[in-house]
C-alpha cells in the first residue's frame, strides 16, 4: 500500500511518500497507525494524538477502523479548516 503524508505530518515523519507491505498484518488504518508509531522517532511524535490527525483511503475520507489492504493509497493529514 502506498502511504502518503501532508502538512506537519509529512514534516515530523520526514518523507511525503513511502509504501508498506500489507502482508506486515496491517488489516486497518487504526492497526497501520500503531505499525507506524512503533517505529519511534518522528512516527511516534506525528501519530500519537489521534484526534490531531485524519485519514483517507482511496481519497476518502475514512475513520480510524476501516479495513485496507495492498494497492490501497492511505494519506495521513492534520484536520483542515476553512476560513
Amino acid at each position: 500500500m502506498t502511504l502518503l503524508y501532508f502538512a506537519w505530518v509529512r514534516q515530523k515523519i520526514g518523507v511525503s511518500e513511502e509504501t508498506v507491505d500489507a502482508s506486515e498484518g496491517v488489516e486497518s488504518v487504526a492497526g497501520l497507525i500503531a505499525h507506524l508509531r512503533a517505529r519511534g522517532g518522528g512516527y511516534e511524535e506525528a501519530l500519537s494524538e489521534l484526534r490531531r490527525v485524519r485519514a483517507a483511503v482511496n481519497q476518502e475520507h475514512v475513520s480510524f477502523d476501516a479495513k485496507i489492504g495492498d494497492g490501497d493509497e492511505i494519506a495521513l493529514f492534520p484536520p483542515v479548516t476553512g476560513g
